[in-house]
């Protein structure tokens, strides 16, 4: 996959996938807990990957390559 992912926004996702990883894990339960742990690890790589297929589908590119 092309990278489509900029720094700024790779960032951001990181710091919320951490987010909703710990919220997960320590103070929410039931399905909010395996929702938040989804999307979080989903954000997670995403922004490990740099690769969106939201973006890729929408056309967007939020890096300068």
């Amino acid at each position: 996959m092309k990278q489509n992912v900029g720094q700024f926004d790779r960032i951001l996702r990181a710091l919320l996938g951490v987010v909703l990883i710990v919220l997960a894990v320590f103070y929410l339960v039931g399905w909010l807990k395996w929702g938040a742990l989804l999307v979080g690890a989903v954000m997670l790589f995403v922004a490990l990957s740099k690769s969106c297929p939201i973006y890729s589908l929408l056309g967007i590119k939020t890096c300068k390559m």
